[in-house]
């Protein structure tokens, strides 16, 4: 039974209450850890020992910050087969997932913004007989709580560019995926990361996550979850005037044309479809097909989605393992239902899957293609987050353009074209944060990264992240 501890002071220790929440893993249904249930004075706790770590933290010289986020980075490499182990048992998602993208890209997090903090600048300005000039300095003490479906990769996403700036941290991880937190605790304090500056409150989001949200010493909160987990935290910290980053839900188009390259574009499209089980925040749920080649696409790729392996998420020949959570895989299911009564075909999948032996009690779901629904219904409106999708034909750009803004979301889309006239339209008028032209997924550390409508508030990478976690103060000297 792996017990786990919170991580405050540079130290592990047990939750205030003494009490302790089940993990379980998703590939069995079993039980194999605990976690602790933790509340308000487990994070009072973290923010003291963030508060006495700040001072000489924020004022450590770049160079020294920047060696200890390295060697962050550096720990998590050395550590990548055990960190990888521990993402595929606590979450269900395959080993090799969680070997060749999660891991390595929390790694990487941690090295960009270790570079970042060295490049870090501020603007001048100069005028007849004076200078003015910006300050961006730490917040003091932030809070960031991570999301389960993605655990290490973007917990570090949040925590590596608040340390970078000089700000101390709460960090609390989702209680259904907890272990590669825990783990990095182990990490920080091998790399020297002084006691205080980093500290893990583990536990549930209405009790841990709520008292980060809530207290007044923590200046900022970037948060990455649901569109209703998001409104509550906007809630209660915007009378607070705390600095809010929501990266919220998703019901991202998928639109292919009948000029693309067809080979890649199905080849990636049932990755952006089904990749860690469909659950991942830029996933394409909806799948536009422009009608000349519409037939062509449902045969083809409901044949790749039919040869998908579902599996033991620790067979490095499984291509998709098991959803996170008995709640989730009855919710998913709760939509595949509810998509057959809204009319809609299921072409493939659609159902439960039994695995054999110790695999018996988990919670696996067959990948799903859905037909003939209009835009208008539950099935097309609401984040399902699962391996789901829709497929409808489309005749005109303008009909198209209207299908994949035609939702409450605006996170990512995908557009599949050679037509350099339609590029430049869609990536203009298409309502989301991110537009992926003939790719997807690729990812350029330094760009914006965020949502607009019910997807979110703010944006989360490079320089957008740097400043998100620092105060900017304008200074003019005259002479």
């Amino acid at each position: 039974m792996e017990i786990i501890q919170n991580y405050i002071g540079g130290k592990f220790v047990p939750p205030a209450g003494g009490q302790y929440l089940d993990n379980f893993n998703p590939a069995t249904g079993e039980i194999y850890g605990k976690i602790p249930d933790s509340g308000p004075e487990d994070v009072e706790a973290a923010v003291q020992a963030a508060e006495a770590a700040f001072p000489d933290w924020s004022r450590m010289p770049l160079e020294q910050r920047h060696d200890i986020l390295r060697a962050v980075s550096d720990g998590i490499l050395a550590n990548l087969d055990r960190l990888a182990e521990a993402e595929s048992r606590d979450s269900g998602k395959t080993i090799t997932t969680a070997r060749t993208v999660d891991i390595p890209r929390a790694a990487l997090n941690f090295k960009f913004f270790a570079t970042a903090l060295l490049h870090f600048a501020s603007e001048s300005y100069h005028m007849p007989g004076a200078l003015s000039y910006t300050l961006r300095q730490p917040l003091g003490v932030v809070g960031g709580i991570s999301p389960w479906n993605l655990p290490l990769y973007l917990f570090t996403w949040k925590v590596a560019p608040a340390l970078a700036a000089g700000n101390c941290v709460i960090g609390k991880p989702s209680e259904v995926t907890p272990l590669t937190a825990w783990l990095l605790g182990e990490i920080c304090n091998a790399a020297g990361m002084p006691p205080g500056v980093f500290n893990i409150v583990h536990g549930l989001g209405p009790r841990a996550g709520e008292a980060i949200v809530r207290h007044p010493k923590i200046k900022a909160v970037s948060f990455t979850g649901s569109t209703r987990a998001g409104a509550e935290i906007a809630r209660i910290a915007a009378p607070m005037f705390k600095k809010l980053s929501l990266e919220l839900g998703g019901k991202n188009p998928n639109l292919i044309f009948a000029d693309c390259d067809y080979d890649k574009m199905l080849e990636t499209t049932v990755g952006s479809s089904f990749n860690n089980q469909g659950q991942i925040c830029l996933c394409g749920s909806r799948i536009y097909v422009e009608r000349p080649i519409y037939d062509r696409f449902k045969k083809d790729f409901v044949e790749r989605v039919r040869a998908m392996r579902v599996g033991d998420p620790s067979d490095p020949d499984s291509r998709l393992g098991a959803v996170v959570s008995k709640m989730h895989f009855d919710k998913v299911l709760s939509y595949i239902e509810l998509a057959k009564t809204e009319g809609g075909a299921i072409l493939c999948g659609g159902t439960a899957l039994q695995m054999p032996g110790h695999l018996s009690g988990g919670w696996y779901i067959a990948p799903t293609v859905i037909e003939g629904l209009p835009i208008a219904c539950r099935t097309n409106q609401e984040e399902i987050f699962g391996p789901v999708v829709t497929i409808q034909p489309f005749d005109t750009d303008d009909e198209a353009l209207a299908l994949a803004n035609g939702v409450p979301y605006g996170l990512s889309s995908t557009v599949w074209t050679n037509d350099l006239r339609r590029t430049q339209r869609f990536a203009a008028e298409l309502q989301a944060g991110i537009v992926w032209v003939n790719c997807w997924l690729l990812r350029d550390l330094r760009t914006p990264f965020g949502g607009v409508k019910q997807s979110g508030v703010g944006r989360e990478g490079g320089w957008e992240a740097m400043r998100f976690f620092t105060e900017t103060k304008s200074v003019t000297l005259a002479g």
